[in-house]
């Protein structure tokens, strides 16, 4: 199937596939380059976190978009390669991985939430318009439960919930298939129904958490997340709207 994906370069190592393809953009990159690779050096989470994962363990992919959006509709992307991930996975293992905010595939265990992605978005905004986004996914495939014991209990892999080892190249173009679907129904209807699909499938609403925030910390319970995006948290009595923050899921609620 024909996707607006049609420039996609798969390396064997890189520093960051986000880096790349931010250099890319700058030197004319077209909307819908892509890149992968099976290892990267300098990979990164949230707030400049390492990012690590073995050679071809996993599925490191950055997609480079000149999006049509308002501003303040941009960060629906990211959701948008969440749900995408998420639709992949469901293909390949029969499994469909929820989503924790703002950009984790987890799956549930009796002992826990386990990581299966994260995905990290980086930008370029010109004359107040946003005209780069680098939407980057890791994607946790191949470890054949061979787990540091920084990460045994907290990770899950696709391979474990299919019960056989996964072909990238395959899980990959399931992704960009999805993917694109889900832009072109942003285009059009300005994020309802890709919002409404991310509550559906989310693993923090009605969950207890705790948010880290740039300053102090925020516990209560997370209601919603809101047309704009933002996760809301009830605590004491009174909402707040969450727009940055990393979210720890609290058991025993």
């Amino acid at each position: 199937m024909a996707t607006r994906f049609g420039a996609v370069e798969w390396v064997v190592e890189t520093g960051s596939t986000n880096t790349d393809l931010m250099d890319a953009a700058t030197r004319g990159a077209p909307d819908g380059t892509v890149r992968v690779a099976d290892h990267q050096t300098a990979g990164r989470g949230r707030r400049g976190r390492p990012f690590e994962v073995p050679p071809e363990a996993g599925l490191l992919s950055s997609v480079l978009l000149r999006p049509r959006l308002p501003i303040g509709r941009v960060h629906l992307l990211t959701m948008a390669v969440a749900l995408s991930g998420s639709d992949a996975v469901e293909k390949v293992s029969g499994l469909a991985p929820r989503l924790k905010w703002p950009n984790d595939l987890v799956v549930a265990r009796p002992d826990g939430d386990r990581k299966l992605a994260g995905i990290l978005a980086d930008s370029s905004i010109l004359n107040h318009r946003v005209e780069i986004v680098v939407v980057g996914m890791g994607l946790n495939v191949n470890w054949g439960g061979r787990w540091p014991a920084e990460l045994q209990g907290s990770a899950i892999a696709v391979d474990e919930l299919a019960g056989h080892p996964i072909d990238r190249v395959e899980l990959l173009l399931r992704y960009l298939v999805a993917l694109d679907a889900r832009l072109t129904q942003l285009e059009d209807d300005d994020g309802v129904e890709l919002l409404a699909e991310y509550r559906e499938r989310s693993a923090t609403i009605g969950r207890r958490v705790r948010v880290e925030l740039a300053k102090g910390e925020l516990v209560g319970d997370a209601v919603d997340i809101d047309d704009s995006g933002s996760l809301v948290v009830e605590s004491d009595g009174h909402r707040t709207r969450v727009v940055v923050g990393d979210v720890i899921h609290l058991r025993g609620a």
